[in-house]
Parts: C-alpha cells; structure tokens; sequence
C-alpha cells in the first residue's frame, strides 16, 4: 500500500548570512538569460545544478547544509557572488535607452501596462503553450533591457499547458502536473494586512484571486491565480490550466485576466508606488476586458460611457497575432449576457456593441474578443508586415468605407530575445567592444567578418553534437516510456551531417507532414551514403485537436522506421530547455505553412541569430526579410487546383531545394576541408539579419509606433479644450448627422486620355447637412483602377478650404498631376476630422458621390 499525503508544505533553505544575496538572484528572472549568474548557481553544486534543470530555487532547496556552509566561508565564492549582486543593482537602477527617450520625449509613458494570456519566461516557469507566450516573455525581457517601464499582467495555471509524451502507437499523450507557486521564482503580493486578493464580478458571483510577482529583470510580471480559500470549488479551478476547458471556462479567464488584471495593477501600484500604467498593450484578445474595466473605471469617476470609452482607447494598443480566423476567441452572445448583465455600472447593450459582428458576413449570435479589441483601442497592429496586411483583408469589415489598404491596422514585426536564445558560445565571438560604433545591444553582428573559418565552423559542430546529445537523451527516455528497445539510439544523428529543424505547435496549416508527401524520397534523402540529411522535429498538437495528434502520429511511425530512425527523429515535450539546444544545432530551419497562415514565426528568427540558414515559405517575417543570402524560398503554389495539387507542389520543390541547393553547398569542402560557401552563409545571416530580428528592435518600434504616440494622444485629449467629453459628444453629433451630408456633384477638366505630367482641374459640391466645415475632410482619392473600376493603390489629397454656394452647397476645388501611364481613376470622398483622431478611418464613415454609393456601414465602430 502506497501513504499520500493529506497536505503539504514547502521547507523553505535558510541560507547562511553571507549567501543571502542568492536568494535575491534566484528570485529575479534575469538570471535566465544573464550567463554569468547561471555560472555562480552552477558552482554552489554542478551535479545538483544540473539534476534540476537549471533551476535556482530548486537547487537552494536540495544543496547540502554542509555544502552552504563551505561556500559561506570561500572567499572566491563570496567575491564572485557580491560581484554578480553589484551587477544586478545596477542594472535594476542604471538609466538605459529609454530613460535617455523619455529625456527626449516628454510624452513618453511613465508606465505601460502590457497584458497577455501567456508569458515564455523560462523553462523554470512553465506558463506558455507556443509562439505568442514565447513572444511575450521575449518582449518583457527587452523591455528590461531598454529599461522600458512595463509591467506584465497574465495568469498563473496551476496546470501550466500540458506536458507531452507518445504512447507505442505514436499518439500523444497529455498529462498536468501540479505546479506548487511556493516553489517556483515567485513572490506573493502583500500590503499591510496580508496577501492581496483581487475581487472580480463573475456571472453573479464573486471570484477572488491572489497575486504572484514574478520579476524579470527591472519587469515586474504579475500572475492571477484564483485557487485560494474565498472560492468555492469550480471557482478555484479557473486557472487550473493554459487553454483548457469550453468557451464558459476561457471566458472565466479572460474575465479574470482584463478586469482582474487590471485591479492588481492597481493594488501592486497602490502598494510599491510604482507609476501608474499611462499606456496599455493587449497582447492578442484575450486581454481586451481590461477595457471594459478601465471604462468602469472612468464611469465611477462621473464620466458617461462614451467619454470613458474615448479616454480609455486612447490608452490603448491591440495586437493581433493570428490571420487564421478560429485563432481568435468568439464566445456565444448569450454567455456574454450571463457575464455581464447584473453589472450595474456598464450598460450590457454597450459592452455587447463592442464585439458583436455586426458587419457582412459576420454572426450575429457570437461576440468577438479581436473585434472587441480593435474597438477599445485607437492603435492596433500585426505582427510581419505580411501579418499587417492580412489583418486589413481580413477586418475590413469593420472599416467598409475605406480601401484595404486604409484599414488603421499597422505592423510591428516581431523580434526574439537573443541573450534568451543565442548559444553562448556564439555570443562570446559577437561581443562587441566597450564603445564600439557597431554595438548593438551590446554586440557587433558583423564581428564573424574578423573569425576565421575553422573557428566558426569547429563552433558550429559543438552546436550540433549539444544538440545530437540532448535528442538522445530524450529519445531514449522517450522509447522507454513507449515500452520500445532503445539500443540504437546511441548511434542517431551525426555531428557531421547537415541537420534540419522543424518545431512548432501542430495545427493543419503548419503542415508538420508536408516533408512526407513523397516518403521514398525523403528516405533517400535521409539515407544518401555519401550526402546524408538529418531532421530533428518537435511540436505539440492542442490535446482536443484530433487532427494534430494524427498527424503528429503520422510523422513519429515514419521516424520509428528502422531504415531512418537514426536519421529523423520526433522529439516529445517540445518546450524551452529543448529549443536552446535546437536552434543552435540545426544548419537549416524549415517552416512550410500555407501562405499567408503564419503571422511571423519567430522559430526561424532563433535559428538565425545562430547561423542557421531558414527554407521556408515565404510567409510572416521571411516575406518581409528574405534574401538568398541568408536561405531559400519555397515556392508558394497558392493557385494550385486544390490543396493536395498544391502540397504536391510545394513539397516538391522542397525536396528539389534540398536535393540540389542545399545538400551541394553543404558538402562542398574546400582544400581545408571546410564547406566555404556555408559559413560564409552564417557569417552573412547574423550579420544581415541579426539586426532586425532581436526583441529589442521590436520592443523600441512599440516604443516610438506606438506607446509614445498613445500616451501623446491621451495627453492631448486630456489637454483639449472639453476634453474626452468634448470629443465623445463630436463623435456622437458627427454620426447623427452624417447622413445629412452627400457630395452632390463632381467635375473635372481634363479628357480621357492624357498625358504623363497633366494637371488636372477637379471640383466637388457637397452638401454639409447639420454639420460645419471644420468637422469633416474633404478628399480626392486618386489610384489605378480595376475592371470593374475598383480603385487600388490610392492615394489621397485633401481638398483646401471650400466656399460657400447658392442652394447650401459648399465648392472644393484641387489639382491632380497625372504622375504615371495606365489606367489611373478617381473619385471624391468626405472622411470626419478631428485633429484627436488617430487615422481618417477611425470613426469607420465616409461619403462618396451618388454615383458610387457608399458601402453598407460597418457597424458600431467608436
């Protein structure tokens, strides 16, 4: 008979004195990407250090009292350790860029709170499922690195995501084991009266949640967890786990994660004095509640909702991640009723506006948590600038006046933390000098200029045999549980063979089997005896997506093949610890989505800043930066006859570019018997790429894109004469009387067909109805046009100053230059304007000629 526990308790090490400080080291995250302090815990107790995975508070936990005791007396332990505390300190309080930005731009915001589902801090800290969590730790941790004032906001699940395995047949398996917050680099939010508890409405009831911080860096990240004693039961299992339970129990989530959110930053600023968040950043629409909130917010200060509502998105930036329509959260209309219909401080009509799909094609029986999002805030932006463009295709619904290409949704593409994700080794050969014209972030991208070959090279093979020793490790642990022989696995992979990646989450479009469309092929790709080929691969299907597991199954029978399995292999429990290995190990990267269904994919970013070369279709972030000079591009067949005629040819031409363009170059050895070719391909990849794909290029675009033009907006809207109420009662006289208003007639000298270079006369009258010349913008919208005489490509001229005419009729007049041959049309339009508006689309109107009605309105837009 086996004894459980009843309960249990964390003893906590008392640490001697003089070893303090390493309490205080292992509770700031930074050590997670900060190399020097990782060497100091791995000296208390190397085995030990390893045993636990790297973990710091786990290995204060389990070192010996005798072990602590020495090193409370080694001096060159103890010099070591005030060192790396001193460095700490002055991190945490030296002035970094933005302090010198904020110098320089008053308007910068003191504070910005940044508010995700999921956060990818460390492995130690297992609150993330995939690209968006990873992004959002990257993000704080460049924030912390600039010294931008962010705090994080998310969830802590007790759950995590899941952890993975496969059982014989190759399916995977999920299972959830218990995380114990006392454990984990987290400290508990007190006041003056005991631990904090967040109190938030929920369909009734009241949901309580405690507050861990968890400090990254100079970031503060704060944590909602509800398993606390106020809750009854089901109450207490609302952040059980990351993406788990029906839309009832997301929704939960959500709740707790936008309003509860924003009550604990408030509380943590209440109690440490920190600045109050001037600017929020919702992180995907998961968050967007947080709107709601801060409009209750305002609602309490005596504002009506419509002035809350403009304060509030003034605030505020939303960024979508997904261009794949069942990406985003849209819960029935009826369980947004159930959540919100005993608050007596929002009108539901209201809150139900803000994300119905109240557009063409839109259901009206579903609330939108990304339309809701696009609501609440004035900025909003994609993730690649394919992303962005997508995102415009794709919402346009919400803008139907205004072209495509008009729609105010921006880009901002995203970057990786590389002192995260950079071999260490690696970083060595880039450091820059103090000083240094190139540094950037500190580091000279170009430095592998000045390292010879066989350097570089003899570095890469170290980068492979880490990676060739850590997926044996795991696939012999992995044949084990699978109740498999695991006798060959010590001969699988070969430093010296060209080593494919491919690691990601496993939803269809990601196309994870797209390498198996030809299996004779591939086997003889893998198998060549002169020019092998080796593939390590990883992922995770969602555990109630069927169709990712099949296919996950699908590709771990063809790797348990005895003909390759020492060739390709499926490596179970993808997480953080696995991908530190693998980016660095691969010489390719391979991403072969459906074009255009991967918003970035910052995998193959990794994989660069460690010299490996990427094969991808040419979506998200390589659309935008790929060059052959850093990798290939595989033709994307999106005109294909069907999706198996067009994975047929993609997978094709993937097998051609390995066969022919990769394999070659790879094996081309020079008198040296190093491949020339190739590692002038890695010096090129950092040195032209490395630059553009690091979080902190990112986290600075938000910085001047976005969190500084927002919290300039608030200031003006604070500062504007009536302000916010001023500006909600224009808005609201503006769309009551826009449909007074029509452009009645337009007229223009000039013929059919002229010359490049003629200036064209054009004249408008348009009837003002109610409102004056002040509140709109007059346009003439010039651009190629289509068949159906769709225009493309527009540009826009404002009209000057019209003049009054008989019959209340107001004249503008302009020029237009024909500045290019084809077929070039126009047409004339009237937008709202307020200089307080962020973009001429904002308010979603706009009025054409008779002639060209305008389109059905979009809806409720603010």
């Amino acid at each position: 008979m086996r004894v459980r526990a009843i309960r249990r308790f964390i003893v906590r090490p008392v640490l001697p004195e003089a070893l303090k400080p390493l309490g205080d080291l292992a509770r700031n995250l930074r050590w997670c990407w900060h190399a020097e302090t990782q060497d100091l815990f791995r000296s208390v107790d190397p085995q030990l250090w390893d045993s636990t995975s790297g973990d710091p508070i786990r290995l204060l936990a389990d070192v010996s009292v005798e072990r602590l005791q020495a090193l409370a007396t080694d001096r060159r332990f103890l010099k070591n350790l005030r060192m790396i505390q001193a460095d700490l300190a002055e991190y945490l309080s030296g002035d970094l860029w933005y302090q010198g930005y904020a110098t320089e731009n008053p308007a910068a915001p003191v504070s910005i709170g940044y508010f995700s589902p999921e956060f990818g801090i460390t492995e130690v800290l297992p609150q993330y499922s995939g690209g968006l969590g990873i992004l959002a730790g990257d993000h704080l941790k460049a924030a912390s690195d600039l010294g931008v004032p962010i705090i994080g906001v998310g969830l802590l699940y007790r759950q995590g995501y899941f952890r993975q395995s496969l059982n014989g047949a190759g399916w995977q398996q999920e299972r959830y084991p218990l995380l114990d917050p006392n454990s984990l680099p987290l400290t508990l939010l007190h006041d003056d009266s005991g631990p904090v508890r967040i109190e938030v409405p929920l369909a009734g009831r009241t949901l309580f949640a405690q507050v861990w911080v968890a400090q990254v860096g100079r970031v503060p990240l704060l944590m909602l967890d509800s398993d606390v004693e106020q809750n009854a039961g089901y109450e207490r299992e609302v952040t059980d786990r990351l993406y788990g339970g029906g839309s009832d129990h997301r929704l939960e989530q959500e709740v707790l994660l936008g309003i509860g959110g924003v009550r604990a930053i408030r509380a943590y600023c209440r109690i440490t004095g920190a600045p109050a968040p001037a600017v929020f950043h919702t992180n995907e629409g998961h968050a967007g509640f947080l709107g709601l909130e801060r409009i209750r917010e305002y609602m309490r200060a005596g504002d009506d909702f419509d002035t809350a509502l403009e304060r509030s998105r003034a605030r505020t930036i939303f960024t979508t991640h997904t261009p794949v329509p069942a990406g985003i959260d849209r819960f029935p209309r009826e369980l947004i009723v159930h959540q919100f219909a005993g608050c007596d401080d929002l009108p539901l009509d209201r809150v139900l506006a803000l994300g119905a799909e109240d557009y063409e094609g839109g259901d009206p029986s579903k609330f939108n948590m990304a339309v809701m999002g696009f609501r609440l805030a004035q900025r909003a932006n994609g993730v690649s600038a394919l992303h962005g463009s997508v995102s415009r295709e794709m919402f346009q619904g919400l803008w139907r006046s205004f072209d495509t290409s008009e729609v105010p949704i921006g880009a901002i593409t995203n970057g990786v933390h590389h002192l995260t994700w950079v071999h260490r080794e690696l970083l060595e050969l880039l450091e820059a000098p103090s000083g240094s014209p190139s540094e950037s972030d500190g580091y000279d991208w170009n430095a592998l200029a000045e390292v010879d070959s066989k350097t570089i090279w003899a570095l890469k093979r170290r980068m492979r045999e880490d990676l060739i020793a850590t997926t044996r490790a795991r696939l012999a642990a992995s044949s084990a549980n699978r109740g498999m022989a695991a006798d060959w696995v010590a001969k699988t992979l070969n430093p010296d063979v060209v080593t494919f990646g491919f690691a990601r989450r496993v939803p269809s479009y990601k196309r994870l089997t797209l390498m198996l469309r030809d299996p004779a092929r591939l086997k003889a790709l893998l198998t060549n005896e002169e020019r092998p080929v080796q593939i390590v691969i990883a992922g995770k299907a969602h555990p109630a997506d069927e169709g990712g597991k099949a296919l996950i199954q699908q590709m771990v029978q063809f790797a348990d093949d005895p003909t390759v399995r020492e060739h390709i292999v499926f490596l179970p429990d993808y997480d953080m610890a696995m991908a530190k290995r693998l980016y660095p190990g691969c010489d390719v990267w391979m991403n072969n989505p459906l074009r255009p269904y991967e918003a970035c994919g910052t995998s193959g970013m990794k994989a660069a800043l460690n010299g490996a070369a990427n094969l991808s279709i040419r979506d998200g972030w390589w659309d935008e930066w790929f060059d052959p000079a850093y990798g290939w591009e595989i033709p994307s067949a999106e005109g294909a006859d069907g999706s198996d005629r067009r994975d047929d040819l993609e997978a094709k031409a993937l097998y051609d570019i390995i066969e022919n363009e990769i394999v070659p170059r790879f094996y081309d050895l020079d008198q040296f018997g190093l491949p020339e070719r190739w590692i002038q391909m890695i010096r090129n990849t950092i040195a032209g790429l490395a630059p553009k794909v690091v979080a902190s290029r990112m986290v600075r675009d938000y910085v001047t894109s976005l969190y500084a033009p927002a919290a300039a907006s608030s200031l003006a809207l604070d500062e504007s004469r009536g302000g916010a109420a001023a500006l909600a009662n224009w808005k609201r006289r503006i769309r009551d009387a826009w449909p007074s208003m029509a452009v009645e007639h337009v007229e223009s000298l000039g013929g059919e067909q002229v010359e490049v270079g003629t200036k064209i006369h054009v004249s408008a009258l348009v009837r003002l109805g109610e409102l004056t010349p002040d509140d709109i913008q007059v346009q003439l919208v010039t651009g190629r046009v289509s068949g159906d005489d769709r225009l493309y490509e527009p540009r826009v001229i404002p009209f000057p100053t019209g003049i009054d005419v008989d019959g209340g009729l107001r004249r503008y007049e302009s020029w237009v230059e024909a500045k290019r041959a084809g077929a070039i049309g126009y047409t004339v339009r009237v937008v709202p304007y307020h200089p307080l508006l962020a973009s001429q689309a904002e308010m979603g109107l706009a009025t054409l000629p008779a002639s060209m009605p305008t389109p059905p309105s979009a809806g409720y837009v603010p």
